[in-house]
């Protein structure tokens, strides 16, 4: 199980018993806001797409959505979501959990400028009841962050 992966993954930092399960779903930007009681723009919510054949997730969030033409800019390519089959194939996590940490082999996280403005932030942790509080400076560290993107919109204005 996904959660198993990430919680192994975080005992090796000291930190598993940082996350946080819930007896509800925070699948959703919305369904965690209410777990966590919390802003839902202070959700980390990982997408996942697929740049030359290969998975890419970008974490913002929770009140950003992609804006196509940056994320053009950025990537070279339209903005491609993997399906739900192919997201737990090749990240590792089904839809609902996806989260940047204990990713498959090749997997390229980016950060998106979106999620800058917070202390700390709630990406989920591999399944679709569970998030962990993390500051900017986590979530480069435990992620497989590869680099800062600009590629959201809406949460500015």
């Amino acid at each position: 199980m996904s959660i198993e992966k990430v919680k192994d993954y975080f005992a090796g930092f000291g930190i598993a018993d940082r996350i946080r399960e819930f007896d509800v779903s925070s699948a959703t930007v919305e369904l965690a806001a209410q777990a966590l009681h919390c802003e839902p723009c202070r959700i980390a919510k990982t997408l996942s797409f697929k740049v030359d054949e290969k998975p890419v997730l970008v974490v913002m969030a929770g009140d950003a959505r992609i804006d196509n033409p940056k994320y053009k800019a950025q990537f070279g390519t339209k903005a491609k979501m993997l399906t739900p089959e192919e997201a737990e194939t090749l990240v590792g996590h089904a839809v609902g959990g996806v989260c940047p940490f204990a990713v498959g082999e090749g997997v390229a996280v980016y950060l998106d400028e979106s999620l800058k403005r917070f202390d700390t932030v709630f990406p989920a942790c591999g399944s679709g009841n569970s998030a962990i509080e993390l500051t900017i400076t986590e979530l480069e560290k435990y992620s497989a962050f590869t680099a800062w993107v600009d590629v959201g919109k809406g949460w500015k204005e």
